[in-house]
């Protein structure tokens, strides 16, 4: 029995105008693809998530200078939208991250936020003896001890009982879309006891995750 020795067909070579167009369409995805990743990472990063390195030993114990944290944007970019206008994404005791007046990021507590939203503000309904709107939101520092509307919070689950004995005291009413802010490690914080009231505009997000170091990864 004879083999059949019949040639497979062999392809027909590109021609070079041909090669050159294929070339040409494989770069174009790939700047495509380059474009929409950049976007998608712009995306995220300005509105949804964005991490943030720790300066500073004010908010000791909880958190430590260069410990690197992830800050959710999304909730609080939600509310800014004029059919959220009045849903309130922060609550005392969480962490938020902020831009201060100098120019620097500032990782702090929220103590105590106005419940009215500075763009979804209604007239105050009335006035007590002291000229105080019923929604007024007054923060009172007392020697250690924070009172808000003569309430004091319970901070025993992030502060160390050091930090709650002071000297020092502060008082400050905050306005629509103002937030009251302090540091865990109280002796040494920068806060709302000296640059006073932070606005809406100046927050970046809160503070969800620590990622770094991997020894301490979890949720805030």
């Amino acid at each position: 029995m004879t083999e059949d020795t019949t040639p497979l067909p062999q392809p027909e070579p590109e021609a070079p105008g041909q090669a050159k167009q294929e070339a040409k369409r494989e770069f174009l995805e790939l700047i495509k693809m380059v474009v929409v990743f950049l976007v998608v990472f712009w995306g995220v990063k300005t509105f949804v998530l964005e991490g943030y390195e720790v300066l500073g030993p004010s908010m000791l114990p909880n958190l430590h200078d260069q410990e690197r944290i992830l800050v959710l944007k999304l909730p609080h970019q939600l509310s800014r939208l004029p059919f959220l206008g009045g849903w309130q994404p922060f609550h005392q005791g969480d962490i938020i991250v902020f831009d201060g007046v100098d120019n620097k990021r500032y990782v702090k507590r929220l103590i105590a936020v106005h419940p009215e939203h500075r763009r979804n503000t209604v007239a105050a309904k009335g006035k007590d003896d002291a000229g105080l709107s019923e929604n007024t939101v007054k923060v009172e520092y007392d020697r250690g001890r924070v009172r808000v509307n003569n309430w004091q919070i319970d901070e025993s689950k992030y502060l160390l009982p050091e930090e709650m004995e002071s000297p020092d005291r502060d008082a400050c009413v905050l306005q629509p879309g103002e937030y009251y802010v302090m540091g865990d490690h109280r002796s040494v914080s920068k806060d709302s006891r000296s640059f006073r009231a932070i606005n809406d505009e100046q927050i970046v997000g809160r503070a969800v995750l620590r990622f770094w170091p991997l020894s301490k990864f979890g949720l805030l």
